[in-house]
């Protein structure tokens, strides 16, 4: 098997080359063609029995671990919770802007050689790339993460908007 290519339900390992000193988003532009170049080899493979969209799923299921989330909102913040298990806090790259947070993993995982042919692996890949467009700007100075039992949190305090204020014109 090579890098590229995986067997039915087996993450396709190393995929997804990290460019030493890449931004997020270089890493969303590697990951999404990857993705690309997997869900072709699937159609290739055999894409007369699959829609474009189940090999695109399929692909990213192979290359991403899945990272569901919540987002609340509180008087004044916002709180994201994201399922993270296996992942170490120094695994994990948040980056926030105004209106935007992002989380990239990459866990390091030792694979050994065991004897026999895999018939079926559900093993989950070991990146994680997740964008949330947030519904209010935010104040990125006083944002705070922590990591425990495989569950991520960020709280992420809103920016304090300008208020309204009247203003009497003086007369001259």
């Amino acid at each position: 098997m090579t890098a590229q290519s995986a067997t039915a339900m087996q993450p396709a390992k190393g995929s997804v080359p990290v460019k030493k000193g890449a931004d997020l988003l270089d890493r969303f532009e590697d990951i999404y063609d990857s993705i690309a170049r997997r869900a072709f080899e699937l159609f290739e493979g055999d894409g007369w029995f699959r829609s474009d969209l189940e090999n695109w799923l399929r692909a990213e299921g192979e290359i991403l671990h899945a990272a569901p989330l919540e987002l609340r909102e509180s008087e004044g913040e916002f709180t994201v919770r994201a399922e993270v298990p296996g992942f170490a806090a120094k695994d994990i790259e948040i980056s926030v802007e105004p209106g935007c947070l992002k989380i990239a993993g990459k866990r390091e995982t030792k694979e050994e050689e065991k004897k026999g042919k895999v018939i079926r692996s559900e093993w989950c890949a070991d990146q994680i790339l997740r964008a949330v467009d947030l519904p209010a700007e935010v104040d990125t100075s006083k944002v705070t993460a922590s990591l425990k039992d495989g569950v991520l949190t960020i709280e992420l305090p809103k920016a304090p908007h300008a208020k309204a204020i009247r203003i009497e014109p003086k007369v001259s």
